[in-house]
């Protein structure tokens, strides 16, 4: 009988994967990456998985050693005899790569998505993707999570007078409508043109601000620079209180400064991606532990996913 779970983590999700067998209730696999002295490397499982159904945790932020070793685990699981094999990606790496926006560049996304489908998985479980159609991208299930199911307590318990939502740029925005929705609040949105990738030339509010706690929310937090200026612009326009929450803590170059030197009250993340701690008094971790813990029982119980979801949440408030 096809009925036994196995929970396996990637070298870079072994944290994540470790809460996540806990919120399961089954210990996390045995799994080493051996490393030739070339830098090359072999994932090896150290016990049967013949006949299983084997989750594999791993993000794949950068280095893109990271998705290399999803790939190699995927294969290593179907050669193996493993019933399914379920990627687990609680940050999905390329993601921004979704569209030809300029000539003569790779759909990085889709090429991800199809070399996790050629190496062998039977389903994807991931977390607030850039841009939802990227689920498209893959021939297999996916089982898109939301992090409004872990934000949406949090905001409740912060009890802001005068709460208002904010998207940092114009692709935020649906996201922001569908929260700012849940909580019946007003939203305003940052709208802002970038002369390159990381830099941003020019920023202007589209809404009123003054005196609201405004709450900035985005999917990925890089180098803080957009929460930043947005935070700064959103207080000087007359807004009481500044907070951003963010699923994906990328954090990279001068991120943690950025944020630490901004006017944000708070920044909140979600443990998709490790942070390094003691850098700034001011980024809050969440862990999505609980919620893929519930997501892989449900995918291998058969049941439904879609009570995890926000859309969910706010049929039934």
């Amino acid at each position: 009988m096809h009925n036994s779970v196995k929970i396996f983590s990637g070298t870079s999700s072994q944290y994540l994967a470790e809460k996540i067998a806990e919120q399961y209730g089954t210990p996390l696999g045995k799994c080493i990456t051996q490393k030739f002295s070339d830098g090359e490397f072999q994932p090896l499982f150290q016990e049967s998985i013949r006949g299983a159904t084997v989750f594999l945790v791993q993000s794949t932020f950068s280095p893109a050693d990271n998705i290399l070793e999803l790939l190699l685990m995927i294969d290593a699981a179907r050669r193996a005899s493993a019933y399914k094999v379920v990627a687990v990606i609680p940050y999905y790496g390329y993601a921004r790569q979704d569209r030809k926006d300029k000539p003569r560049v790779a759909i990085g996304a889709k090429l991800v998505a199809n070399m996790i489908t050629a190496a062998g998985a039977d389903r994807v479980i991931t977390m607030d993707l850039h841009a939802a159609q990227i689920q498209g991208y893959f021939d297999i299930p996916v089982d898109h999570l939301e992090s409004s199911a872990i934000f949406i307590p949090y905001i409740e318990n912060l009890k802001l007078e005068n709460l208002t939502f904010a998207a940092p740029d114009v692709g935020s925005a649906n996201r922001i409508r569908e929260i700012s929705s849940y909580f019946n609040t007003d939203m305003v949105i940052c709208d802002k043109h970038r002369k390159r990738a990381n830099e941003i030339s020019s920023m202007v509010v589209i809404g009123d601000v003054e005196g609201k706690d405004i709450v900035l929310i985005d999917d990925i937090c890089d180098t803080g620079g957009t929460l930043a200026k947005s935070a700064g612009l959103l207080k000087e326009k007359g807004a009481r209180s500044v907070r951003a929450l963010c699923t994906h803590p990328v954090l990279s170059g001068n991120a943690y400064a950025n944020i630490e030197n901004s006017v944000l009250e708070e920044l909140v993340v979600c443990d998709t991606i490790p942070i390094k701690p003691g850098l700034s008094s001011k980024i809050k971790v969440l862990s999505v532990a609980e919620i893929f813990g519930v997501a892989l029982r449900n995918a291998f119980e058969n049941k439904s996913i879609t009570s995890l979801f926000m859309h969910s949440q706010m049929r039934n408030k």
